[in-house]
């Protein structure tokens, strides 16, 4: 899916932006080049928190609308459309087979019957992934 951003140059090369249909999510870099990379690191961060959230994904409207809206907003730019895989922000439960060391399921196991918190093994696993991915 496209989500649209509107981009300002400043005179000393470096360049921020937005997007207009994610509200609070911003992008910048020295130059063009680093604030295009930075525009889809953002929107995919910002996604990712939403998600954590429990929020709803706002969908992505097309340039027109914006400058339907609220054309005053989008002068002495630029429009970068940002492409993002939405599959990644589904967070329906899918089944997968994996590979322990008999051992480790064990501790795992153990771990779990311990630790009321975590309803199962899968529970324990998704947290402990969650926590190395996110630091």
């Amino acid at each position: 899916m496209f989500y649209p951003a509107y981009i300002h140059s400043d005179a000393d090369g470096s360049a921020s932006g937005f997007f207009p249909d994610v509200a609070g999510c911003f992008f910048a870099g020295d130059n063009l080049n680093e604030a295009f990379e930075d525009a889809r690191s953002a929107l995919t961060f910002h996604f990712e928190t939403l998600c954590e959230l429990g929020e709803t994904l706002p969908t992505a409207s097309p340039v027109e609308h914006h400058l339907q809206q609220q054309p005053e907003d989008f002068i002495g730019g630029q429009w970068l459309l940002v492409d993002i895989n939405m599959n990644q922000f589904d967070g329906r439960a899918e089944r997968i087979n994996i590979t322990l060391p008999r051992r480790l399921l064990s501790k795992i196991d153990g771990f779990v019957r311990d630790n009321p918190q975590f309803n199962n093994r899968s529970a324990f696993l998704a947290e402990a992934a969650r926590r190395i991915l996110h630091g």
